[in-house]
């Protein structure tokens, strides 16, 4: 069986506290249960002794997965099997998630056309891959006296980008640079 109380001294109960997020067996004090069978079938509302009693005939574990119902939903089963399904569960969902990276693209206010086409194609390159991109425009010295002068960059880039992207944080003025965030178009 599972310890009723962690010692921070015993290996086995250490190992059983971070396995162990769900009440199993005796760990559990609530007075009355809702109980699902080893098949998934309801055995209806019991008490606890009850219960333990029926997991203990078929062998296997208690397991309390539904703390906050009313009464706490308990299930037999074998404890070692669901926690291994519970895993396997939560790895696929890893996998089906997809994160979105932020790409960023640095312009300067005295950029040049054909260096501004070569950032939006490589802008086009990461947003096609399902990335957002930052574009940051970085003044430097004098530059900031003209910060106002220098968003039709950043309008030109977003206006370029239109058959692709979409401005989801319009340009924005933070200390020596503007920003401005775009994503897929859907």
């Amino acid at each position: 069986m599972y310890p009723l109380f962690y010692c921070k001294k015993c290996i086995v109960c250490r190992r059983y506290k971070t396995i162990s997020e769900l009440f199993i067996n005796e760990q559990i004090r609530d007075k009355e249960v809702r109980v699902i069978g080893i098949d998934g079938e309801q055995l209806g509302v019991m008490s606890i002794q009850d219960a333990r009693k029926a997991a203990e005939d078929a062998g296997v574990d208690l397991v309390k997965i539904a703390p906050n119902a009313k009464p706490p939903v308990c299930r037999i089963v074998d404890y070692g099997k669901f926690k291994y399904e519970q895993l396997r569960k939560e790895k696929e969902a890893k996998k089906k998630q997809k994160t979105v990276e932020i790409k960023e693209i640095r312009l300067s206010p005295n950029i040049d056309t054909n260096d501004l086409n070569t950032k939006v194609n490589a802008a086009k390159k990461f947003l096609e891959k399902g990335n957002r991109v930052k574009i940051t425009l970085r003044f430097r010295g004098r530059e900031m006296a003209h910060m106002g002068a220098s968003v039709h960059i950043l309008t030109d880039f977003a206006e370029a980008l239109a058959d692709v992207a979409v401005v989801e944080k319009q340009p924005k003025v933070e200390g020596r640079s503007m920003t401005m965030f775009l994503t897929e178009k859907r």
